[in-house]
């Protein structure tokens, strides 16, 4: 698969990367972005596993509240440790690295 560029000048989406580094957006939007991500995942494995929230929750040692934050996109306050444990429930593991 080739990479579109714009007048020889590199990466379609480096210019739009630039610009929200420029705003201040980058790191928020990338965060959230991973998070939906990661939200997604864990849905397709629970539809797929057959768990239900209240089994997930159960299989966290969570409430069903602490649950459907965890399962909202737009909610950010997440931990690690939260998501980890999520991840073990359905039978992963969370791999995260810096690049």
């Amino acid at each position: 698969m080739r990479t579109r560029t714009t007048a020889g000048k590199g990466k379609v989406g480096s210019a739009f990367d630039d610009f929200l580094k420029e705003e201040g957006l980058y790191e928020t939007l990338t965060a959230r972005a991973i998070k939906r991500v990661l939200v997604r995942q864990l849905e397709d494995l629970m539809r797929r596993e057959a768990i239900s929230k209240t089994e997930l929750a159960r299989r966290m040692e969570t409430s069903r509240a602490q649950l459907d934050r965890l399962l909202d996109p737009d909610n950010e306050s997440v931990t690690l440790g939260t998501l980890a444990r999520a991840a073990r429930a359905v039978g992963r593991h969370l791999r995260m690295e810096l690049v």
